[in-house]
């Protein structure tokens, strides 16, 4: 089945060796914050992006995100299970989710894996314009 085909579905699932264009944003800037590669990262964000986190955090630049961070873990990464693209909205948006787990290190150093998360994106102009964040990255820490 073809990109065309499953958007009139109402849904488009992307693989890696099939990618469309906003979901192919989401995962270049992704690998970027991944990299800690900030100048890269931000080439993908559009005019007032915003990010929100699990209890309503909102963030609005990277810089702010990395210190928010640091206090929540050392290091952190993502295995992808999927990407889901929902057909363009009005003004051309088009909403991308992917989800998956975490993994990485406390700030104490230890390990952490399988931790669920999923990410909604919404993209627009060929930017990235707001990412919401869910995890169960609070409820996995321990003491």
């Amino acid at each position: 089945m073809n990109i065309s085909d499953q958007r009139r579905q109402g849904i488009l699932r992307t693989s890696r060796q099939q990618t469309s264009k906003a979901a192919g944003l989401v995962r270049g800037f992704l690998s970027a914050m991944e990299a800690r590669d900030l100048a890269r990262a931000k080439t993908f964000l559009g005019e007032g992006f915003v990010m929100t986190f699990p209890g309503g955090v909102q963030l609005r630049t990277l810089e702010e995100l990395i210190a928010w961070a640091a206090e929540r873990y050392r290091s952190i990464g993502k295995t992808y299970a999927g990407f889901e693209e929902l057909p363009p909205q009005a003004g051309g948006r088009t909403v991308v989710y992917c989800f998956g787990t975490l993994h990485g290190e406390w700030p104490d150093g230890r390990a952490f894996s399988g931790i669920r998360f999923i990410d909604r994106f919404t993209v627009g102009g060929g930017r990235l314009l707001d990412q919401q964040v869910w995890n169960d990255l609070a409820e996995s820490r321990t003491p």
